[in-house]
């Protein structure tokens, strides 16, 4: 398993989060039983959209604040060819 990992998940209400985690399954867990993030959690069920694995924390950041200033349709696009579910 990679030392980290960047993400984005889809919330139910349609609206993309993106984070990063030095265990994505423990994360995703915490993500789903509404403990990781206020943003995530008024906005159940979520699910993984895209994960890529990171050789580093420092990496794992930057790529984080990367997707962050991507716009919507970018984000979207990242989705699109990224790979989703599990880890």
């Amino acid at each position: 398993m990679s030392d980290a990992w960047v993400y984005v998940l889809r919330c139910r209400d349609g609206t993309l989060y993106t984070g990063w985690t030095n265990d994505l399954t423990r994360r995703l867990a915490r993500h789903s039983d509404g403990k990781a993030s206020r943003y995530t959690a008024s906005r159940l069920p979520v699910e993984l959209a895209f994960s890529a694995p990171m050789p580093d924390r420092s990496a794992a950041m930057r790529e984080e604040l990367r997707i962050k200033s991507l716009s919507r349709p970018q984000k979207l696009a990242l989705i699109g060819t990224g790979r989703g579910g599990s880890p």
